[in-house]
């Protein structure tokens, strides 16, 4: 006998075990007609692309208290939001979101468009935000599919085809299953049966609204699913930085280009980055001063590449000006520059101490 998943089990288990987050109503209060800010359910959405809910919940609530209102964003100046979110990671989300506020401000009124049309036309949203906002935010019965989700789906259907080709199957499944009764409320439920239950190891099965109409479950190959295709093995590029250091403590930094990759934020000068970049000698420094390897290179992955990066140290004369395009970041402020995750490291480095 097959047994079909019934999306009143999950709603009914979502209603006892829903994850309490901070942009989150929980379903007690929609019952009761609160309805979600459609800003935060947008700068948490965004947020989340790529990154867990713990990273993101200090930065959600800094976000807020700074920027209450999608007005209030459009309004701030890109330099400080690039700050906020510097060590979040993915930095285009962040030139985007302020992009998007701006075009919500100008365009809408303050207000988010309510269909996922709508809501794709607007800067650095793309086909998920848009049916995670028009689910959570709007109640409409958009098919919302992030990471948990595919997990949820694969496992519920035996699904054995591997990512990223199962992709439309999987959001088919999901338009299928989805309520036009609580379609917000269904939508978060399955991210949480993902995040708490049907976890990539060692799933709860047991403790599962969906356990008898599992296919994985009863085939013993839930734990294995989703099946994904072999990825590439990434290259390791190198480069250098060059940490300047003034008798005052202040740290010489630049800019990086708008676009591209960490666009937008601030660094010590750097090299190019490539497979074969000669490291062993300060190449093209920034300054003619007397420059020393500081410890061992410092490491990073992005999505595409290893980063292997030397760091290279020199003390400044007090009144050295900066180069063009440059500046002395005083050492009190260096903490609060845009420095991606990667820039604090090699700063870090070249310092000899935390930033």
């Amino acid at each position: 006998m097959v047994i079909t998943a019934v999306p009143s089990a999950l709603l009914a288990w979502y209603d006892r075990h829903a994850r309490a987050l901070p942009w989150r109503v929980p379903p007690q209060d929609r019952a009761l007609g609160v309805a979600p800010d459609p800003y935060h359910v947008w700068l948490s959405e965004v947020m989340l692309q790529q990154t867990t809910v713990a990273a993101v919940k200090s930065y959600y609530a800094a976000f807020l208290e700074r920027w209450p209102k999608v007005v209030d964003l459009a309004g701030a100046h890109e330099e400080d939001v690039m700050k906020a979110w510097a060590g979040l990671g993915y930095y285009s989300r962040a030139r985007n979101l302020k992009k998007c506020a701006e075009t919500v401000a100008r365009d809408h009124g303050g207000r988010f468009p309510e269909t996922e049309e709508g809501l794709r036309a607007l800067p650095g949203i793309g086909p998920y935000t848009a049916a995670a906002i028009a689910a959570i935010a709007f109640d409409r019965p958009a098919a919302v599919v992030d990471g948990n989700i595919e997990r949820v789906i694969t496992r519920l259907e035996a699904m054995e085809t591997p990512l990223p080709d199962a992709k439309p199957q999987i959001r088919d499944r999901m338009a299928g299953l989805m309520p036009q009764d609580r379609p917000g409320d269904f939508a978060q439920a399955m991210m949480d049966l993902g995040a708490t239950i049907c976890t990539p190891r060692r799933p709860a099965c047991a403790l599962c609204p969906w356990m008898d109409a599992c296919a994985g479950r009863s085939k013993g190959i839930a734990e294995t699913l989703p099946r994904k295709a072999a990825k590439a093995e990434k290259p390791t590029r190198r480069g250098m930085a060059f940490v300047a250091v003034r008798e005052d403590g202040a740290v010489l930094l630049r800019r990086r280009p708008p676009r591209g990759l960490l666009g937008g934020m601030s660094e010590p000068p750097t090299s190019e980055w490539t497979v074969d970049a000669v490291t062993d000698r300060p190449l093209d420094p920034p300054l003619a001063l007397e420059w020393r390897k500081s410890g061992a290179p410092v490491r990073h992955t992005f999505t595409h590449f290893h980063l292997e990066m030397t760091v290279w140290r020199a003390d400044a004369p007090a009144g050295m000006p900066p180069p063009d395009g440059h500046w002395w970041s005083p050492s009190n402020q260096v903490s609060g520059e845009a420095l991606p995750t990667v820039m604090k490291k090699a700063v870090a480095a070249g310092l000899g101490k935390t930033i």
